[in-house]
């Protein structure tokens, strides 16, 4: 008897790249050179870091936010980077297959494909961030969705990678809160 998860897969891993060639079909020349500059932007966790240090200028909330968000990204780059690629190993995408446009591409890294760091990093700090400082939730979620779509705008991610990367950034964030829970009360967390 076949295993009915063998063919589920098979449709997940047929639906995903579907998704990514439809991506790398649709022309978007508007789009083409932000999504670039945005993914490029992304890369080592810049934009996360960048905000974590303008937070921390500010005491209070906005310090115990950043330091809770700097560990957050630190936690889902592990978990993405150390641990699920090299569990997984799944191949890049092959740009030149799905003719993905030079104009959007991006340097293709060495590392894995699944899941994607740059969506778990993006997603662990606007999630942590978010929950304690509720003004930023909605322009730092956004953020974080627009950093993963453009993993797979620009060509070096499939959809299905990007998704557990956020799955990855969740956890990461709900582990970074309970430890700013758990710290004892004057400390950041």
């Amino acid at each position: 008897m076949a295993d009915p998860t063998s063919g589920v897969l098979t449709d997940l891993r047929a639906l995903d790249g579907a998704v990514y060639a439809a991506v790398a079909g649709t022309p978007t020349p508007a789009l083409d050179s932000a999504l670039r500059r945005l993914s490029r932007a992304a890369d080592h966790s810049k934009i996360s870091l960048a905000t974590a240090a303008l937070l921390a200028l500010r005491p209070g909330r906005p310090r115990q936010a950043a330091v809770a968000g700097t560990g957050a990204v630190a936690l889902a780059s592990v978990a993405a980077n150390l641990i699920g690629k090299q569990l997984v190993r799944r191949p890049r995408p092959d740009r030149e297959q799905a003719r993905v446009a030079v104009g959007r591409q991006v340097p293709m890294p060495e590392s894995a494909s699944f899941p994607s760091g740059h969506t778990a990093a993006a997603t662990a700090f606007a999630t942590t961030v978010g929950v304690l400082l509720p003004p930023l939730a909605v322009p730092l979620g956004a953020l974080a969705a627009a950093v993963g779509y453009s993993r797979i705008h620009t060509g070096v991610h499939y959809p299905g990678d990007v998704a557990a990367g956020a799955l990855l950034g969740f956890a990461a964030a709900v582990a970074s809160l309970a430890a700013v829970r758990a710290a004892p009360p004057g400390r950041p967390g």
